[in-house]
């Protein structure tokens, strides 16, 4: 009978553990970029994995180059404003938590999003990243100055 008790409190504080490394947030953040891949994965425990393309400037080599940001997602409210974004292309700030473990049924990493805000484009007209001006009326014609015809008879 002790020996099942004592059987009984390991499982209970293993699963604590594991329940308190799964459930507190490390850190929490927001990133911003363009999601690159998101779909649903797994063999037995389904869940909603992305990736961020977070974009970024190389200072050793002075180009672009990508910076990919893995996530996952557990919410479907969420996943579905994040399947919006990937149809339309818009740019988004993902809201996440990281955590101290990961377990197989929540997902492939340590960071779930918990919130997700479309960014609206800042662009009207043309192409990403040009400079948007706001709409001007064009001018009104003028009158042209009336000009007193020159006489070529006359001297100056």
């Amino acid at each position: 009978m002790r020996g099942i008790a004592i059987l009984f409190v390991a499982l209970l504080l293993t699963f604590g553990i594991l329940y308190y490394l799964t459930a507190w947030s490390y850190s929490d953040g927001e990133r911003a970029g363009t999601i690159s891949k998101f779909s649903r994965r797994g063999f037995m425990f389904k869940t909603w994995e992305g990736v961020l393309n977070v974009g970024g400037f190389s200072g050793e080599t002075g180009s672009l180059t990508p910076q990919y940001f893995d996530f996952s997602v557990k919410d479907d409210s969420v996943a579905n404003k994040i399947n919006e974004a990937v149809r339309t292309g818009q740019r988004v700030t993902l809201h996440y938590e990281e955590k101290l473990a990961r377990m197989p049924w929540n997902g492939e990493t340590k960071y779930f999003v918990t919130g997700v805000d479309v960014v609206a484009p800042n662009y009207q007209y043309g192409y990403p990243g040009q400079q948007s001006r706001p709409y001007q009326q064009p001018a009104q014609p003028t009158q042209p100055a009336q000009v007193p015809p020159i006489d070529s008879g006359q001297t100056l």
